[in-house]
């Protein structure tokens, strides 16, 4: 399993560049983007698809290979069949016109829009999240996030510690994907099978592949303690940075398109323009 989620791929770009506070904030409009309302369920999916333009040209900026994100997590795959099964099977309440039938069971058009609402909203919320972690050192993520965290340090929160404990997690995803991988691998090797049998020897299986993967994190965490301890590490200590980020054009720049984007994205969510009724399409019914 070659999981890129999490693992930060060493480019000279001009994303990589950038100063990571930026690609937190742009992390976190384009979050917000995806789950704003603009109207019609089809006016929704053409800004869905606007946004994703936006993110494949950023990923080839970056040098981000979003693919190979999608070939490798084969799990989700598995959980957006049953989300399509169930939107199809137990509809709920629906009207509208119907798209087709698969025997007596009617499928309306709603019902597409609807997984196609959570098919989209996923593979953007991956990309997003891809872009981020391919493009930012681990430090330099745990910076823009204790930098976002800020404001809570006044009421107490440990910011610092909640910062680094994020960005451990984010960086420890590939570690434990290759583990599981691995055990997997040695289980099969003794006789372990993972795909057939009965759901008692499915559980088996399950239980001899969950104990050593925790054992595995116990074990990988404790060493990494070790490590930061011995290089002198105090979460309790005032934090000094070893190089300073010097604020650049392209920062700027970035800082505008972020603001710009998030503006048009209000302005298309507060009047909801229809382009279908504009350019007199005709479109199926939802209710």
């Amino acid at each position: 399993m070659n999981l890129t989620l999490g693992k930060f791929t060493p480019f000279n770009t001009i994303i990589h560049k950038l100063d990571s506070r930026i690609k937190l904030i742009a992390l976190i409009v384009f979050m917000v983007s995806v789950f704003l309302s603009y109207g019609t369920p089809y006016m929704n999916l053409v800004i869905y698809g606007g946004i994703f333009v936006i993110l494949l040209f950023i990923s080839l900026l970056g040098r981000v290979s979003f693919l190979q994100l999608f070939k490798s997590l084969k799990g989700l795959w598995f959980m957006v069949l049953f989300i399509i099964v169930l939107n199809i099977f137990l509809p709920g309440k629906t009207s509208g016109d119907v798209a087709f039938s698969i025997g007596n069971v009617k499928v309306y058009y709603l019902t597409i829009i609807n997984v196609s609402y959570i098919l989209v909203r996923l593979i953007l919320v991956m990309m997003m999240t891809n872009i981020f972690t391919s493009t930012t050192k681990p430090m330099e993520m745990t910076s823009a996030l204790e930098w976002l965290f800020y404001p809570f340090k006044f009421i107490g929160l440990p910011i610092h510690k909640i910062a680094m404990a994020i960005s451990l997690a984010l960086r420890f995803i590939p570690t434990l994907a290759e583990e599981t991988e691995r055990i997997m691998k040695a289980q099969a090797s003794r006789g372990v099978d993972f795909h057939q049998g009965k759901i008692k020897e499915k559980i088996k299986a399950i239980i001899s592949l969950i104990i050593p993967l925790f054992m595995s994190a116990f074990l990988t965490s404790g060493e990494l303690a070790d490590a930061m301890e011995a290089r002198g590490y105090n979460p309790d200590s005032k934090r000094t940075r070893y190089r300073a980020y010097n604020w650049g054009f392209n920062d700027t720049f970035g800082v505008i398109l972020s603001a710009a984007f998030l503006a048009g994205m209000i302005v298309l969510a507060v009047y909801q323009y229809d382009l279908f009724n504009y350019l007199g399409i005709s479109l199926p019914k939802l209710s």
